[in-house]
């Protein structure tokens, strides 16, 4: 059975998320976060169901962290420059 999930993403370093949007398969963005901490990177994801207690993003909160929009944007685009120096592109 398939249902809508709300994507969270979490920097456990910075104490921050994101809820970046919802889906019916979160494959994709559970293998780069998985990537990201493969990396080293502290990052935590989390999937809500979307229903009655989670109607909106803007009712979606974590004891203890604060709210960062771009958050995963700007964890993709560190995840990105630790892979571009993997690969030998910066010195």
């Amino acid at each position: 059975m398939n249902f809508k999930q709300w994507l969270i993403i979490k920097d456990d370093s910075k104490r921050t998320f994101d809820v970046v949007g919802q889906v019916m398969d979160d494959n994709a963005f559970s293998n780069k976060v998985i990537a990201m901490q493969r990396e080293g990177m502290s990052v935590t994801s989390v999937l809500l169901p979307v229903g009655s207690r989670n109607p909106s993003k803007e009712s979606i909160k974590f004891t203890g962290f604060t709210k960062e929009e771009g958050l995963y944007e700007r964890l993709c685009k560190h995840h990105r420059d630790i892979m571009m120096k993997h690969d030998g592109h910066w010195e």
